[in-house]
């Protein structure tokens, strides 16, 4: 018989959590439900986070030290940084397009716009405050802080990835300039904890569809009302059809047009990832499944998914940044506020330039949304209107965050001949290997 695959096991254990959810909610297990199943999810979501730093040290370290040249690491680094920023301003202005068309802030009416403002004044308020200290800082204080000034403080906090990823990238290239027989017994080393690491990820992920149970359980009966919903229906409409967009056309288009990924297999390596995903919110705790995808069941080497894919869940944050785009324009909407051409490439240049210094965590999108805000001049408070229903569309925004990184992963692999010609084969019956 054959065995059932991962991402099945996830949806079935999401389907289930959501159905004892609402069953829960309605029969008066709720308090239950919180104490009793919600902890094994937060159990399996830290069990994301602990392996996340291993995996990156690991991995960066055995990816970049394997290239023997520093010439390749930056023709590599060149090449990331400049498809996720292609992407995340296609995802901005697409967010921007649809929301011009849609116009959903049209449909929020006054009794409505001061029920959300007062309801959730005080979630917008500790937002803002969080916002307003990033802002007073210095232009260049994004550049002060890559730089640790003790790295196993960075080591110690999930939010510090890139303070981390510049650590060790250091390091590795360290290992690269230093003569082969004094740096051969570290990287033994780091090669050896590298497969370690990946053996824990298996482990993990053995028990991903139980997590998944238990956080769309606990999300099921943790929801607010659906009263507010109703009146935030377009707006929610609008950035899904953004992120739809993306996930379902865009991105498996753009892999298929640069790789011959054929978008039945494209989704089929990348699934599970998308799952987990969607069911933690957080694109730092899905990077170990991300990295397991592509490198094992997509093909790309190893060398490129340990140095794109880090890289990708700190500073590519595609989803993130369109639902931005639309969301400022939204609030604007609202308040009757009319944004010129200038106003929305603003929005465009600071969506982009907030996506990428937004934590890849739940709900990060929210702090940068308000830098966003300040800089046309939309009203911070109105943060407040869309808090009711921002964690479903967090959830999506996080496949769509995932699925990108994904993609540049297999970009950059095929543009550098590091996509492995057994699993290429399975996507494409022409494909024939490179020529050496």
């Amino acid at each position: 018989m054959k065995k059932m695959s991962l991402h099945w096991k996830i949806l079935i254990g999401m389907g289930l959590g959501v159905l004892f959810g609402a069953l829960a909610a309605n029969f008066g297990f709720k308090q239950l439900t919180v104490d009793w199943i919600k902890p094994f999810g937060t159990i399996f979501i830290n069990a994301l986070k602990l392996i996340a730093v291993p995996l990156i040290v690991a991995s960066l370290i055995k990816g970049i030290s394997d290239l023997k040249d520093i010439s390749q690491l930056s023709r590599m680094g060149g090449r990331t940084i400049g498809v996720y920023l292609l992407t995340t301003v296609l995802a901005v202005m697409l967010g921007l397009a649809i929301v011009n068309i849609v116009k959903p802030g049209a449909s929020v009416n006054e009794e409505t716009r001061e029920a959300l403002l007062s309801g959730y004044a005080d979630d917008a308020t500790a937002k803002i405050e969080m916002a307003q200290q990033q802002s007073q800082q210095g232009p260049l204080q994004p550049l002060v802080d890559l730089v640790p000034g003790n790295i196993f403080h960075a080591l110690a906090d999930n939010g510090n990835m890139l303070q981390v990823i510049f650590f060790v990238i250091f390091f590795a290239i360290g290992i690269i300039l230093v003569k082969p027989e004094k740096s051969k017994p570290v990287k033994r080393f780091f090669d050896g904890f590298n497969e370690v690491v990946l053996k824990m990820i298996d482990l993990i992920m053995i028990t991903a569809p139980y997590g998944v149970f238990a956080l769309m359980a606990a999300l099921v009966v943790e929801a607010p009302t659906l009263d507010l919903f109703q009146a935030l229906l377009w707006y929610a409409l609008s950035v899904l059809l953004g992120l739809g967009i993306l996930i379902l056309v865009f991105y498996p288009l753009l892999a298929r047009l640069v790789t011959g990924i054929k978008w039945i297999d494209f989704f089929k390596g990348i699934s599970p990832a998308q799952l987990v995903a969607f069911s933690t919110s957080s694109s730092a705790a899905t990077l170990p499944v991300t990295m397991e995808r592509v490198s094992e069941h997509m093909g790309v080497d190893e060398e490129v998914t340990s140095f794109v894919l880090p890289i990708g869940a700190t500073v590519n944050m595609d989803g993130t940044s369109l639902y931005q785009g639309i969301a400022a324009v939204f609030i604007a909407q609202t308040f009757g506020i009319d944004l010129t051409i200038m106003d929305q490439l603003a929005i465009v240049v600071t969506a982009t330039l907030a996506s990428i210094g937004a934590a890849a965590v739940p709900s990060a999108g929210m702090i940068m949304l308000v830098i966003v805000l300040g800089t046309v001049g939309i009203p911070e408070a109105g943060l407040a209107l869309i808090f009711a229903i921002d964690r479903p569309l967090d959830m999506v925004r996080t496949i769509c965050n995932v699925t990108g990184d994904a993609t540049v992963a297999l970009i950059v692999g095929k543009s550098l001949n590091k996509i492995g010609p057994p699993h290429v084969k399975e996507w494409d019956d022409n494909y024939e290997p490179p020529q050496t």
